[in-house]
């Protein structure tokens, strides 16, 4: 049985990665999209408060299980915790304002979208800092058998793809 605990912790932590680079895939795309204006306005719209979303249940899912989880595990992790946690704080603060310019780019018929952009492209720039980070410092204790209790449904559930462009 300690074997089986041993392959699931392995794979959260590979999960995690995964999570990482699909929330960073979304938010490329998205980006990418602003920028050639590939999609209607109200179908970026859509997809970037679907990432929001999805980034958001994410990192509470994080916060509210895998965190503390690992910090009964592992109390020593709680400097980085705490790191990540307020991390975390930032890129809701950057969340919140690119909702409050969608919203905005909604009314005006997309006229925020500039706006939305610069907002995502720095908010893509600490969420690949945020993300390395956070697998660097705490993908060793996810390999050595962490309980997986149920915090991985909410970390790992809401990063399913938003977007594909054709």
């Amino acid at each position: 049985m300690a074997s089986h605990n041993g392959d699931r912790a392995a794979a959260l932590s590979q999960q995690l990665a995964q999570t990482h680079q699909e929330l960073l895939r979304q938010i490329g795309e998205i980006r990418s999209s602003l920028g050639h204006r590939r999609l209607s306005d109200n179908v970026l719209l859509t997809h970037c408060l679907a990432f929001c979303a999805a980034l958001t249940s994410h990192h509470q899912g994080e916060d509210d299980g895998m965190f503390s989880q690992l910090l009964r595990e592992r109390p020593d992790l709680a400097p980085t915790v705490a790191n990540l946690v307020e991390d975390h704080g930032m890129i809701t603060s950057i969340l919140s304002q690119v909702r409050e310019l969608a919203d905005r780019a909604a009314e005006s018929r997309g006229l925020a979208l500039e706006a939305i952009g610069r907002e995502l492209d720095g908010l893509a720039a600490i969420m690949e800092s945020h993300f390395r980070y956070e697998e660097r410092t705490i993908s060793e204790a996810l390999d050595d058998a962490i309980p997986d209790t149920d915090w991985p449904n909410t970390v790992f559930s809401r990063t399913r793809p938003v977007t594909r462009s054709s």
